[in-house]
């Protein structure tokens, strides 16, 4: 069984439970919208000065669902200044991840979500469990 560091490598739900350090690591607020904001020079947080990152050494991890994926899913990002990398899939109900969709306005062309707080529920419970 792969162990989950070789280079594109994602994780299931088991496997992400294992990784505590990293559980204990995310970023429950943090969005898609967010992490460009801080993390990429091209985002909104610069003009702001208070979340802008540029230390190489900060990272965060979030989750995301991509509306395109069949079955639905969540994914979790890790970010940092330098890269962005998948770490983990996760199969959650598909009634929360549609409903999450639907919060967030479904925008044409987008496809990128934030998870709603039903679904942080959801999570935090699978992944303490």
């Amino acid at each position: 069984m792969a162990d989950g560091t070789e280079e594109g490598y994602v994780w299931n739900l088991e496997e992400l439970k294992r990784h505590r350090d990293i559980v204990a690591a995310i970023n429950w607020e943090m969005t898609q919208e967010t992490a460009i904001e801080t993390y990429l020079e091209w985002g909104t947080g610069w003009s702001r000065k208070d979340t802008f990152m540029s230390h190489p050494d900060h990272e965060s991890y979030y989750f995301v669902i991509y509306d395109w994926e069949t079955p639905p899913q969540v994914t979790l990002i890790r970010r940092d200044v330098r890269d962005v990398e998948e770490k983990a899939k996760l199969q959650a109900p598909e009634q929360l991840i549609r409903s999450a969709i639907q919060e967030g306005g479904r925008k044409p062309g987008v496809g990128v979500y934030a998870i709603n707080d039903s679904l942080k529920v959801w999570l935090k419970e699978a992944l303490n469990g």
